[in-house]
């Protein structure tokens, strides 16, 4: 995909989730506020399912005081009953917590089970660090392909058993000197 593209793409999801407004993603990718405005009603309209997702997890985390995760991890929101822009803050952090919460949650599953999966495969490559949802690694140039392959397994099934996603996980992997150049 086109990097442009892409960065644009990331930019309006994420921004909508954040509940980004047409005069915030028209500032953010450099196009008229009318255009912006655009993308964000046609986003709505092709994925009804996001705005009733938004909908019904404010209204939850304003009855309850707290979301979830999908592993039923607790986010307290102290500021949902609020007035103003304290109330605004905790709506996008309600909405949003759910859904990195359950990321994190995922790729803790991932790191929990990487040494056994590493060692079930012969390998002698370390875990060096987390970022995000990435996981960067040290190995024998010689054991790179497989790390990879060990590495995409793990990744890729660490939802489960408790939790079965209804899309599947896909993990990119790539082999370099260091991780400036994996990207």
């Amino acid at each position: 995909m086109d990097p442009m593209v892409r960065r644009q793409a990331k930019a309006i999801n994420f921004g909508i989730i954040y509940g980004i407004s047409g005069f915030g993603l028209a500032r953010q990718l450099g196009i008229p506020q009318g255009e912006a405005s655009e993308y964000i009603k046609t986003y709505f309209k092709r994925f009804p399912g996001i705005r009733a997702y938004m909908d019904e997890t404010k209204a939850f985390a304003k009855e309850n005081g707290f979301v979830t995760t999908a592993y039923g991890r607790k986010i307290n929101l102290s500021g949902i009953k609020s007035k103003g822009p304290q109330r605004s803050f905790a709506e996008r952090q309600a909405i949003n917590a759910p859904i990195q919460g359950s990321a994190a949650d995922i790729i803790k599953r991932a790191m929990i089970r990487m040494p056994d999966a590493l060692a079930k495969a012969g390998l002698s490559a370390r875990m060096l660090l987390q970022v995000h949802d990435e996981l960067v690694f040290e190995c024998p140039e010689k054991e790179a392909d497989a790390l990879i392959d060990t590495v995409k397994a793990t990744m890729q099934g660490a939802a489960g058993p408790a939790l079965e996603l209804s899309v599947p996980l896909v993990v990119d992997a790539r082999a370099a000197s260091n991780w400036a150049e994996a990207h």
